[in-house]
């Protein structure tokens, strides 16, 4: 952090390129846009460039820290797309359902999934995507939601009881098009 904040790109670039991939995949999974989620890891990034004196090395890790860049731009984004995205996880829905018996059972679920994610509030579906797709601990989540780590258990115990009445709805949704290969 020390040579990007005195300029050094190659540094930069090689920190862009260690991190970018992560981020990359924690912006889509809490918006489901791989264009939207672009977008985000690119301002993620620019932010790292242009903000790395704000990085506190003793506060997070590096890693830590540029995820609670994307997570607010993440929140950010959802606040002021709440219409938007609620329609094309709709548009998705339908759009699932219809070609259901082209698609692998496998990508069946993972679309069950993703709207089951996209259905959740935004706070427990950081937590779940944070611990568990990009394999954080809960400490660091804990410190990038900020909350407490007893307060990030709780969070991610209801996300995991509400992620499963999705989970649960959707599948019902499928089966009762006539759509569902579960196994």
């Amino acid at each position: 952090m020390v040579a990007i904040v005195a300029g050094d790109q190659r540094v930069y670039a090689d920190t862009v390129r260690r991190h970018a991939r992560p981020i990359a995949i924690y912006a889509y999974r809490m918006l489901g846009s791989e264009s939207e989620a672009e977008d985000i890891a690119q301002e993620t990034f620019l932010r790292l460039w242009t903000q790395a004196t704000r990085w506190q090395p003793g506060k997070a890790a590096l890693s830590t820290w540029l995820h609670r860049i994307a997570h607010n731009l993440c929140i950010d984004f959802m606040r002021k797309n709440k219409a938007a995205l609620a329609n094309e996880l709709s548009d998705d829905l339908v759009g699932d359902q219809m070609s259901a018996e082209a698609m692998l059972d496998n990508n069946i679920e993972y679309n069950k999934l993703q709207v089951a994610l996209g259905r959740l509030p935004e706070r427990q579906r950081s937590a779940l995507v944070l611990t568990h797709y990009q394999g954080l601990s809960n400490k660091e989540v804990a410190g990038i939601l900020e909350v407490s780590v007893e307060a990030l258990e709780s969070l991610l115990a209801r996300a995991r009881r509400t992620l499963k009445i999705y989970w649960q709805a959707a599948s019902q949704s499928a089966a009762a098009s006539g759509g569902s290969h579960e196994q």
